[in-house]
């Protein structure tokens, strides 16, 4: 059995890696002239961990991760407000789960799938057919493949779903706000190893991130519900303008930086992942946003269980397909829900409604908060 898989992101290495151990033969198609790096930090647990586990990859995503020592929160002009610790930190993440830059992830399943998968990379799909025993792809190089599977994993703005199931407006839910991130060429030397710090204020929220191994991430996302139309990293400038503390270096850094990932966030509803032998995975399919915080832990556990669906049903691919979207579709729809719930409280433009959504984060650094946190990870695992 063979696979197209569109897209060589965390979804698309994951399905390879996934596949394969599911004695499936894959081809990579990927629109970057080469494999990215970077990103943000996230956290990487649930069925992405258990998933990863199974797959045989924990270990080394593990060993990539990075630790935050101290999160502080600051006010516009860079003064403390007030923080949180190691201990408070992991007492809000759970103990199967890590953080990890998406970057790292991306590079521990390609180095799991080098050596068995082909990767096309500088190549798009641009035209799709099917039949009931395979599906046809033709490739902007114009070659043409075929496969018994074709699998979109290219992100967001999906070029396999605007050709299989139709235009990105019809599926693109927009919850307000644009982000930017990026790596810094050096480390500002007022931010210590192992710590972040972040601002939020005026419906804008800015934070700076140790990653691990001397990389530090700059993050800014703020809301485009006042007005703002336009789709330019100039804007920035403008909007963070009057912020202290790292923020001028942050916006200095942006003119040389290598790469910059700058979109709206927006979730993809899509009533039926997959069509016949064609299916959506990742963020091509559901795309929870970040203010879900799950998106990468989503891909790689959906592509595990993806892969399982398919060794139950053998060469019944539409069967799987069913199978699988009927386990999975739940956790991402519960997902997608505390996104857009998030959304209404993320970088909130009034001070007053700021305050009572940090609050808790003020009380979990309290001892009897803390271990109550942990208890309550400790019921749900």
């Amino acid at each position: 059995m063979r696979a197209i898989i569109i897209g060589a992101g965390i979804a698309g290495l994951a399905a390879a890696l996934r596949l394969h151990q599911a004695g499936w033969e894959t081809l990579v198609i990927e629109r970057a002239p080469q494999r990215r790096g970077g990103g943000y930090g996230v956290t990487f647990g649930g069925i992405g961990y258990d998933g990863a586990e199974r797959m045989g990859v924990l270990p080394e995503l593990r060993r990539r991760a990075f630790v935050t020592r101290e999160l502080v929160y600051r006010k516009p002009d860079g003064a403390r407000r007030f923080s949180l610790d190691a201990a408070t930190i992991a007492a809000t993440m759970g103990k199967r789960s890590f953080t990890i830059l998406r970057g790292d992830i991306e590079a521990v399943l390609y180095e799991a799938v080098a050596d068995h998968t082909t990767i096309r990379f500088g190549t798009t799909i641009t035209a799709v057919e099917q039949d009931a025993d395979a599906v046809h792809v033709t490739l902007s190089d114009g070659s043409t493949e075929h496969a018994d599977l074709l699998i979109g994993a290219d992100g967001l703005h999906s070029a396999t779903r605007a050709l299989a199931f139709g235009p990105e407006e019809d599926y693109r839910l927009d919850l307000e706000h644009r982000v930017a991130v990026y790596i810094l060429k050096e480390p500002p030397a007022d931010l210590p190893a192992q710590t972040t710090g972040s601002i939020s204020a005026g419906g804008r929220t800015f934070a700076m991130m140790s990653v691990g191994d001397g990389r530090t991430a700059a993050f800014f996302g703020y809301r485009t519900d006042g007005g703002r139309a336009g789709a330019s990293l100039e804007e920035l400038h403008e909007l963070y303008g009057d912020m202290g503390w790292l923020v001028p270096h942050a916006l200095e850094g942006l003119k040389t930086a290598d790469s910059v990932y700058f979109d709206s966030i927006s979730q993809i509803v899509v009533d039926r992942w997959s069509t016949g032998r064609i299916v959506l995975l990742g963020d091509a399919a559901w795309c929870v946003t970040l203010f879900a915080g799950y998106g990468s832990s989503l891909a790689v556990g959906g592509a595990d269980q993806f892969g399982a669906a398919l060794e139950r049903h053998g060469h019944d691919v539409p069967a799987a397909l069913a199978n699988w979207e009927a386990e999975l579709r739940p956790e991402a729809e519960k997902k997608q829900k505390l996104g857009r719930r998030v959304k209404e409280v993320y970088a909130p433009r009034n001070p007053l409604v700021l305050e009572l959504t940090q609050l808790p984060l003020r009380l979990s650094s309290w001892g009897p908060v803390r271990r109550l946190i942990e208890r309550g990870f400790q019921l749900a695992g």
